[in-house]
């Protein structure tokens, strides 16, 4: 039987999570295909404030990478976006002009932002807090600005401010009302939370009701309704959110705040669903994850034709976060009415707060401020509608003893424990004994919980403690290559040179894969423990590279790519600059860029021209795309500046060309100052020389991202040799040693920087065997894009094949 043509028109949280849902109920059912408006896979848009603050990476916040849609033959469109439905001839319409069948369709649009209609909202320095985009436009402002205005006081606008504060900016947030997250919070916590939050270093506008952004082309001061005006370099608005319907309504669909649904989500029009923050399900729209789940779950077993049951039946809503670092709860209705009475328990001293609301011996609404232990239990009470006549009234809300143990005891089956994900304890025990589950890793991919903020990963691994017993303190919580081994990253190189493995389904067969093929973590990093250890013989398999690393360019968030020619150490000539000026006006490349690492991306580039691009420019990769070396930045060293001590521009050329295409765990930066008043920012890349009279220092472990890392002295050295000699063994260590995707900051934290010195600088034999390894490695590099130029299959492969597009986009 021919399948059914299944279109998602949105690649979020919940459109993905739905057809997650559907394969389970049935795999083989439908051809699916997705469009999504953002340039990327799936994403965990809850974390995108760790990003923003520096505790996570965006790579690290993907749910579901490029390759599972192509492991389960889901056509991708990224940077797409559906205009039109015709649900006469059962067709959707994108800006591409692409028009594609479908026979059931469903609508996951999300929502946007709410944009206060200011005067002055449109200047440049004004943006919302919803996607990746707006995360790298708040960083990239962090670099160049000094002041920020966040407006709107609820748990958005409080992680952005925590995350501009986290970039070295003063944060004002602005609040309307006079208490904040009054969505979540009573006044008293919410008065707590602002004690805190001030104390971090936040000021708060409360009560304050914004008139003007002001400013000539960019932001530059905020004025309000009473007069006051304060600076501002960027305004972040995070006043709400709106269903995002348009397309629904344009197309005739019955919408009304959201786009109106029935129980098992489906719209008003035939073989057409909607889930999501879209959708409207008995009057209300839901914003928080854990009501879309369920949304997902009913629509998938009615899509395939599965008993369904009672369908949805709406949710009660709960939040479980962490803001700032503080723990917050809150439940169902938490703000006092005539017919309510509360429990409340406040200790100042221990920053905690908790209050219950009881309506007909029966708890209906819960706030928990500091110490949230008790959440999962209050929200089943609330969910059962448990009488409490007969409890003590205060049994559930003393603090927590911090043994997590005696919680796990008590809470029953039916408790959730991950309330983003709707995972009971019950869900979570009957897993662990059913599929012989001993991580929290294990736990996650098999039940989904923890899988979204990630708050109940300590419960979680209280629940695995308390299901193992005895058992439990035998098992190791290591960190695996993937779900799909119980192997260390270590244990992985380990097995590798012992029994001389060569390719990675040798890999995975031999030590034991769950998974046949593996999976899009475990395949890249096999790929590139085999090609380390051994450099010379092994053959790189580009099919296990990331996207971006099989092309040899960055995808932008229209689906064009970035080329970024080699300009050894930032330095150019008026040949290379025609050249580049010539192919810009050929191809018609919208944007030319200078980056920071002083080169010249060229931006926009269709597909199918990149590697005409590289024939024409005739210049060799920057690498602005791999796990390797980038670019090693210089200032203009003592032929220029008066300042001058040392030829930095010399050094990082020679750096640049000695190191370039080497293969490493991540990308690496490094940058050649010439003097202590460092203008190449040599104290916050993987590899820092700054130049002295007569000497060298070496700094390594700097970071310039979120998060912020300075570089710490390695060592200090009087020849160039000694720094071309000291940065091999330093890098091939790094190359050895590290994780796959673990930068030189992350792994020097792990080591020690006194563990490596003692590695490359006080052992000389070691050193040596070092270098001469890293002499081997740099023996068999090839330049990709000449490769690629001169292979016409691979070129076709990658940049002429429609169906491959589609899927790698």
């Amino acid at each position: 039987m021919a399948k059914r043509k299944l279109v998602l028109v949105g690649n979020g949280m919940a459109g993905v999570r739905t057809i997650e849902e559907i394969l389970k109920e049935d795999k083989d059912r439908f051809e699916i295909t997705i469009f999504g408006s953002e340039p990327h896979p799936n994403y965990n848009r809850i974390l995108l404030s760790s990003v923003l603050q520096g505790d996570t990476t965006v790579d690290d916040i993907v749910l579901n990478s490029y390759e599972w849609y192509e492991e389960n033959n889901i056509t991708l469109y990224t940077g797409e976006t559906v205009e039109k439905i015709n649900s006469d001839k059962k067709t959707v319409l994108t800006d591409k002009g692409q028009e594609v069948p479908y026979d059931d369709l469903i609508i996951a649009t999300g929502s946007n932002p709410f944009m206060l209609p200011l005067p002055g909202a449109d200047k440049k320095g004004v943006i919302a807090f919803r996607d990746i985009e707006d995360c790298e436009a708040m960083i990239d402002a962090s670099e160049n600005y000094e002041r920020a205005v966040v407006i709107g006081g609820g748990l958005l606008g409080l992680e952005a401010a925590r995350g501009l504060l986290n970039l070295g900016m003063e944060v004002d947030v602005v609040h309307i009302l006079d208490h904040l997250m009054e969505r979540q919070l009573d006044q008293t916590g919410s008065k707590m939370l602002k004690e805190e939050l001030e104390a971090q270093g936040m000021n708060f506008l409360m009560e304050h009701g914004t008139e003007a952004i002001l400013g000539k082309d960019r932001v530059n001061k905020v004025s309000f309704k009473n007069g006051k005006v304060v600076k501002a370099d960027l305004v972040v608005m995070a006043v709400g959110i709106k269903p995002n319907i348009s397309l629904a309504k344009e197309s005739g669909i019955t919408t009304n705040r959201g786009i109106v649904v029935d129980d098992y989500m489906q719209t008003d029009v035939p073989d057409i669903y909607a889930v999501g923050e879209c959708a409207e399900h008995r009057e209300l729209v839901y914003g928080l994850v854990a009501p879309l789940w369920d949304q997902g779950k009913a629509l998938a077993k009615k899509i395939c034709e599965k008993d369904a049951g009672a369908g949805y039946q709406g949710s009660i809503l709960s939040t479980k976060l962490k803001v700032s670092g503080v723990d917050v709860f809150s439940a169902g209705e938490f703000v006092d009415s005539p017919d309510t009475k509360a429990i409340r328990v406040q200790d100042e001293f221990e920053r905690i707060y908790k209050k219950i609301v009881v309506r007909d011996n029966r708890i209906v609404g819960a706030v928990l401020f500091g110490d949230t232990s008790e959440g999962s239990k209050l929200l089943n009470m609330i969910n059962t509608k448990t009488e409490i006549t007969d409890m003590s009234q205060f049994s559930f809300l003393q603090a927590n003893d911090g043994d997590q143990d005696s919680l796990v005891a008590d809470m029953a089956d039916g408790e959730q424990v991950c309330g983003c994900n709707g995972v009971s304890k019950g869900d979570i025990v009957t897993a662990i004994n059913e599929q012989n589950l001993t991580t929290v890793t294990e736990v996650k991919n098999c039940t989904n919980a923890a899988r979204s903020c990630g708050t109940c990963k300590n419960l979680v691994q209280a629940v695995l403690e308390h299901t193992l017993g005895d058992e439990f303190e035998q098992v190791d919580e290591k960190e695996t290559v993937c779900e799909c081994t119980d192997l260390s990253h270590e244990e992985v190189v380990a097995e590798i040179r012992e029994k001389g493995l060569s390719h990675t389904k040798e890999v995975m067969n031999v030590l034991g894969w769950k998974s046949e093929e593996g999976c899009s973590k475990c395949r890249p990093a096999v790929n590139y423990y085999l090609g380390m250890v051994n450099p010379t013989d092994y053959e790189d398999e580009k099919e296990s590279r990331f996207v971006n690393e099989r092309m040899h360019a960055n995808i932008q968030k229209d689906g064009t790519y970035s080329v970024v020619p080699r300009m050894y150490g930032g330095v150019t000539n008026p040949k290379d600059l025609r050249t580049i000026a010539d192919v810009a006006d050929k191809y018609d490349v919208p944007l030319i860029k200078l980056t920071g690492g002083q080169r010249i991306d060229m931006l926009g580039i269709k597909k199918e021209d990149v590697p005409n691009v590289w024939k024409d420019l005739d210049m060799p990769s920057g690498y602005a795309y791999a796990k390797s070396l980038r670019t090693v930045k210089t200032c203009v060293g003592k032929d220029f500046c008066r300042f001058g001590t040392q030829d930095a521009i010399g050094l990082g050329i020679a750096l640049e060309k000695k190191f370039e295409m080497l293969n490493t765990p991540h990308k690496v930066k490094m940058a050649v100052s010439a003097c202590p008043r460092n203008c190449a920012e040599s104290g916050i890349k993987d590899v820092g020389i700054v130049g002295g009279e007569g000497s060298w220092e070496l700094f390594v472990g700097g970071n310039g991202g979120t998060h912020l890392r300075a570089g710490e002295l390695l060592c200090k050295v009087s020849t160039d040799e000694e720094v071309m000699e000291t940065i091999a063994a330093y890098l091939q260590y790094y190359r050895e040693d590290a994780k796959y995707l673990e930068r030189t900051s992350h792994w020097l934290d792990r080591v020690g920087l006194a563990h490596v010195q003692s590695v490359i600088l006080e052992d000389t034999a070691k050193r040596k065997e070092l270098v001469d390894r890293m002499e081997v490695a740099l023996t068999n590099l090839k330049d990709p894009w000449a490769e690629i130029i001169n292979d016409s299959k691979k070129k076709n492969e990658l940049f002429e094949n429609k169906k491959l597009t589609v899927s790698q986009q």
